[in-house]
């Protein structure tokens, strides 16, 4: 076969690929869950995630899931579907805020260290040290020489971490500009969700190739072998939602534990206990 056929039928290959691959994304996102299907789906999902817990809890391990991505691409819902039948004191959310003048002189990673778990932990990161990487890259807010050490240093820091014993799991969640352009006007004309949009997401729209650049940027230096980025098509929530919980179960091996039969102690029999008057307390108003 002649080197120009040979090329013809790869190009050929190549495209029909292309093709296929457009195809089932397009079919993908034209599927909906019904809310019937993502509740039940989500409960199924949360009796895993116990599971999950308490074999944290009895082996020791130590467990940190980061979430990241662009503003109103699901994070913050991504993290509630999964925490809301845990254990908080097993299982805790850590979203920091700006940095204090005096951690702005720290090492970098210092003011993440005393959030990192403990044996039986859990820690969900909303928004994590890759904000150097994101919007302080982006919007200035660290130097040149400052970025280009980030790079160098933050897959050395996540390896000395897994070395330690914490397995890492590193999610990136990826919105459309036309999602979150609709997400935005839902919170701009939502009195209850007015408080999730801040100056520095109106200024993430006007800049969006330049967070695009630097996310591509970051993934070329931090999405290593020990520690790869899984990406998270979120246009769709609940879709999102339940991959993520998947994809998150499928990443720690766990085991179902066999709990002991819990029974229920018989109330205390009163021995000439007087309880005071109930005048001398203040009762909420019945309103409904």
């Amino acid at each position: 076969m002649s080197h120009k056929k040979k090329k013809k039928q790869s190009e050929k290959r190549e495209n029909d690929e292309v093709v296929e691959s457009t195809e089932q994304e397009e079919t993908s996102k034209s599927q909906k869950v019904t809310k019937k299907v993502y509740n039940k789906e989500l409960l199924k999902l949360s009796l895993e995630l116990v599971k999950l817990q308490e074999w944290v809890k009895k082996e020791g391990l130590k467990v940190v899931v980061i979430f990241e991505g662009r503003d109103a691409a699901g994070k913050g819902g991504a993290i509630k579907a999964i925490t809301q039948f845990l254990n908080p004191r097993v299982c805790r959310v850590v979203a920091l805020g700006t940095p204090t003048e005096k951690e702005k002189t720290q090492w970098y990673f210092q003011r993440y260290v005393p959030h990192l778990p403990a044996a039986g932990e859990i820690v969900f990161f909303d928004r994590s040290w890759y904000n150097r990487a994101g919007v302080e890259r982006v919007m200035g807010f660290c130097t040149e020489d400052e970025y280009k050490e980030f790079l160098r240093s933050c897959p050395e820091f996540e390896r000395m971490i897994i070395r330690s014993g914490i397995t890492l799991i590193k999610y990136w969640f990826s919105v459309s500009d036309e999602e979150q352009e609709k997400r935005f006007q839902e919170r701009i004309n939502n009195p209850t969700k007015r408080w999730k949009i801040s100056p520095m997401d109106l200024q993430s729209r006007s800049k969006w190739v330049e967070y695009s650049k630097a996310k591509d940027e970051m993934f070329a230096y931090t999405d290593i072998k020990q520690a790869p980025w899984f990406v998270v098509h979120s246009d769709n929530k609940k879709k999102a939602r339940l991959n993520t919980i998947v994809h998150m179960l499928s990443r720690i091996p766990y085991q179902n534990i066999k709990r002991e039969k819990i029974e229920l102690p018989a109330i205390q029999k009163d021995q000439g206990y007087m309880r005071p008057p109930m005048t001398d307390q203040n009762f909420v108003p019945e309103v409904y």
